[in-house]
């Protein structure tokens, strides 16, 4: 038996013990949480996602738990559409149901271990560093110029029992702010960006609220209506974080996974995606190749697409909460929304 040990029990740490062989394998699974989080908000899961969740066995369980994520538009503050959006095979769920469904996955044999893991362990074979955006494995093995980086941008995020009307739905842009409203399992998944002093350590959820209600204030009646329903008991708030570029991700035994390897701005929406596929991936090479072969072939695959991504979600963001460019963001998006419906009238014409 080789052995493995996880450090990190979200959604990266928990789908990679569910991947690995238990025949192989002899894996511990490190996590500071004694219980899986209850407040979460709604994630999409791409199609490359969910081809990772039917390798894990749980893809049918989470099309159960979730709903189908269809349209949306780009919309001014007051909710007019900028640019309307129409998507395919997008599968929301809440962090909370994935994270029951992955830890469900993961087989009995594997050894949970509940505490804060403060250094990269000494121990014989692979560590994986799966925790998160302040991986204590990543400053370990890369050095303290791999610590994360604070951006001035506050999240504030929650699940609400309204559901919200076909033409609410999509993100506002507005000067320096962005805000979401997506139809989550029985009700409203929201999310808002903003800059803000509050944090960069803990924040207080209800000071936070109070600071987007007056943010938003000018937004439409569907975003008023769902910050009125918010409160800290079905909301989260914190910093964004960033991590620095990484030209690999794997050193000796040790390798890292999610946000660990690349934590990104959430404008892209694809970092609980990108997380999962790390996981199914390199559960899949370590299952069928000797460490040494399979930890290649996981950089191969996974650095320079995970970096792309990286990049592109800080671009996205910079884009959506410009300041001084609104002016121009916005004619773009006007151009951009003249042309889609050209394109949309065309093929009507052609049926």
């Amino acid at each position: 038996m080789e052995t493995v040990h996880i450090i990190g029990g979200g959604i990266a740490g928990l789908a990679l013990a569910a991947r690995l062989d238990p025949g192989r394998f002899s894996v511990t699974l490190y996590e500071q949480r004694p219980h899986l989080p209850t407040v979460g908000t709604t994630l999409a899961m791409w199609p490359e996602a969910q081809r990772a969740l039917s390798e894990l066995g749980i893809l049918g369980a989470v099309r159960d738990r979730g709903a189908i994520i269809t349209a949306g538009a780009l919309r001014y503050p007051g909710g007019e559409p900028a640019l309307s959006m129409e998507g395919e095979g997008l599968l929301g769920v809440s962090r909370t149901e994935l994270l029951s469904l992955l830890d469900s996955a993961v087989p009995n044999v594997v050894r949970r271990v509940t505490e804060r893991v403060q250094s990269v362990p000494t121990r014989t074979g692979l560590t994986v560093g799966a925790d998160g955006v302040h991986s204590v494995v990543r400053q370990g093995a890369w050095g303290k110029r791999s610590a994360a980086s604070a951006t001035p941008f506050l999240a504030v995020r929650g699940v609400v029992p309204t559901v919200p009307s076909p033409e609410d739905v999509g993100e506002y842009w507005g000067r320096g702010e962005i805000f979401g409203l997506a139809p989550a399992k029985g009700g409203t998944n929201w999310y808002a960006s903003f800059r803000s002093p509050l944090g960069p350590g803990r924040v207080d959820v209800e000071e936070a609220l109070e600071v987007a209600r007056v943010r938003y204030d000018q937004y439409s009646p569907a975003v008023q209506h769902v910050l009125s329903q918010a409160s800290p008991e079905n909301s989260l708030a914190q910093r964004i974080w960033t991590t620095p570029a990484l030209g690999r991700y794997a050193k000796g035994n040790v390798v890292l996974l999610g946000d660990a390897a690349h934590a990104m701005t959430p404008n892209l929406g694809r970092g609980a995606c990108e997380a999962l596929i790390d996981a199914v991936t390199l559960g899949g090479l370590l299952n069928d190749l000797p460490l040494k072969e399979a930890l290649a072939g996981y950089e191969r695959k996974r650095v320079f697409r995970t970096q792309q991504m990286r990049l592109a979600s800080s671009l996205m963001g910079r884009i959506a909460l410009a300041q001084r460019m609104q002016p121009v963001r916005d004619a773009l998006l006007n151009q951009a929304g003249r042309q889609v419906s050209r394109v949309k009238g065309k093929a009507k014409t052609s049926k």
